[in-house]
């Protein structure tokens, strides 16, 4: 049993996985990355096969869990100060892209029929607790 990996966190993206992996590799524990190479090669088949996944042995995986939990993952500004929600006040606020206007739909649609990567997006932020999105100017 011990000798199994088990799944514990999944990353769109490779570069945010080698960094826990990193933390975690730190610690004695050691992981393994699924479909990273898949996700680097082609970016935009993240989404269709789940992610990088990361994998730790199962005797291993509270202890990788906790370390991750400790991780703070939420948004700060340009000096390194926290991110506060304009409702309700809460830290826990995370950065997302948006195409909700028309530039960046079409931005959107120019990089899918072409395949490059998209020129315009919107990023805005969502606090964790009320859903509210707001920008920070």
């Amino acid at each position: 049993m011990s000798d199994t990996f088990k799944t514990i966190a999944r990353y769109q993206y490779s570069s945010e996985a080698q960094i826990i992996k990193g933390r975690l590799e730190s610690e004695g524990i050691q992981v393994f990355l699924s479909d990273n190479f898949t996700i680097d090669t082609d970016p935009l088949v993240s989404n269709a096969i789940g992610g990088v996944k990361l994998k730790v042995l199962s005797k291993d995986a509270l202890k990788a869990q906790h370390i991750i939990e400790t991780i703070k993952k939420y948004s700060v500004d340009d000096e390194g100060n926290v991110i506060n929600c304009p409702n309700c006040a809460s830290e826990k606020i995370e950065l997302f892209s948006t195409i909700k206007d028309a530039k960046s739909f079409f931005a959107f649609i120019f990089g899918v029929l072409f395949s490059a990567l998209p020129f315009y997006t919107r990023h805005k932020y969502r606090c964790e607790e009320c859903n509210t999105e707001f920008d920070i100017k």
